[in-house]
């Protein structure tokens, strides 16, 4: 059986998660005490040379993304920790917190450091607020240890404070602009780009949003990055937290070195198919990914080999599909909830939505003409160009991919 790896799951059961003075007894914060004896722009190359980059779905590389939030001269600036993690089959974030909520201020408070903020924020998505506790009391003793506060750890200047906001239970509210509006006290819409949020973002602040993975990779990478790199191939190092849902029989978050086969992942570490049925579909990156059929299972999972077989990483979900749910049955749940969760600002993915889910109901029902057919098509490229933002944009991707994939399921009786 392929073996899971412990870089990022390192501190997983080997201390209680509401005691600082345990995970300071376990290594916590060894990596802080480093990054405060180093210029900021060093730790944002060694992050750079692991080629980590964004956990969240965009992909960006991290140590540049740092390296630009750094550059930018505004006195003030501001963290913000993406916890929202609304994309449907995607919970290792949820893991991470749950886990090991010490490393990832610890993360937090080395970004602080490196980008010059003075402030840190983590956004929780609202079905999270059984973890609040956690958080909150984490936030609590490292203010009472020296860790958050003024002057950290003896450094003159060296002023952060990290705070907890929780969302309402809006999915675009992962989509970081609409996410800094809803901390602000507004409703959570998209705002327009440019300006963009490193320039001006929470309170008109420069700021930098980061996924909960990728700030949990912080404090290891300072400490190991040697043994970071040491996992997956030359051109996409590291290792990944995947959630694996679906038709499995070990639905779970695995933390896997790159480059593992999607068929290793599936079969080997979830356990295989339900009832060894064939799989019909597999989906990758949540409800807005694109999904592909079986023939993908000996894909490498790296961002490009992924790419090149038509699908992405995304937020590192797996959805596994077998052959009791049709394609069409699939697109119309994921159109449902797309449905439910447009935001309405911008006239697209208002209008797109619900007219690809009108077209999908006549595909279902076999009552779609060629006309039909050619719209749905018509309308996704559109809402894929023209949305406001990445809800409207990535709404589709399930759709397109299906006419490229499974034509028969549009085919005119």
């Amino acid at each position: 059986m392929t073996k899971t790896v412990t870089f990022m799951t390192r501190n997983f059961n080997k201390y209680d998660v509401m005691s600082i003075d345990e995970y300071i007894a376990i290594g916590g914060f060894t990596a802080l005490k480093r990054a405060i004896t180093m210029d900021g722009e060093d730790i944002a190359r060694e992050i750079a040379a692991c080629q980590v980059k964004g956990r969240g779905g965009a992909a960006y590389d991290m140590g540049k993304k740092w390296s630009q939030a750094r550059s930018e001269k505004n006195p003030e600036k501001v963290i913000v920790c993406n916890a929202d993690e609304g994309e449907p089959c995607t919970f290792k974030d949820r893991t991470l917190i749950q886990n090991d909520p010490f490393n990832l201020l610890e993360g937090m408070i080395i970004a602080g450091y490196t980008m010059k903020a003075q402030n840190g924020y983590i956004y929780m998505r609202e079905e999270y607020s059984h973890l609040r506790p956690i958080l909150l009391n984490a936030i609590k003793q490292a203010n009472e240890k020296g860790y958050l506060g003024k002057n950290i750890l003896g450094v003159e200047g060296f002023d952060y404070q990290i705070h907890l906001y929780s969302g309402a239970g809006a999915y675009v509210c992962g989509e970081g602009t609409a996410l800094v509006e809803s901390i602000e006290g507004k409703a959570g819409r998209p705002r327009m780009k440019p300006p963009y949020i490193k320039q001006c973002g929470l309170y008109n602040l420069p700021t930098c949003v980061q996924n909960v993975e990728s700030l949990s990779l912080v404090a290891g990478i300072l400490n190991n990055g040697d043994t970071y790199k040491s996992y997956g191939p030359a051109d996409c190092l590291g290792t990944k937290l995947v959630s694996v849902a679906g038709n499995v029989n070990r639905p779970g978050v695995y933390e896997i070195p790159f480059g593992m086969t999607v068929r290793e992942i599936i079969y080997d570490l979830a356990g295989g198919v339900q009832g060894d049925r064939d799989i019909r579909l597999i989906q990758f990156g949540g409800a807005s990914g694109k999904i592909a059929p079986a023939s993908v299972l000996d894909t490498p999972y790296t961002y490009d080999d992924l790419k090149g077989a038509g699908v992405g990483v995304g937020s590192g979900a797996i959805l596994v599909v077998d052959e009791r749910t049709s394609v069409i049955d699939f697109l119309t749940t994921t159109q449902q909830f797309f449905s439910h969760e447009s935001c309405g600002q911008c006239a697209p993915c208002r209008e797109g939505n619900l007219h690809i889910k009108l077209l999908l109901q006549k595909v279902k029902a076999g009552t779609h003409t060629a006309s039909d057919v050619k719209l749905l098509k018509q309308i996704a490229e559109t809402m894929m160009i023209t949305s406001l933002c990445g809800l409207g944009q990535a709404a589709q991707s399930a759709l397109l991919a299906a006419m490229k994939h499974f034509p028969q399921t549009f085919e005119v009786k």
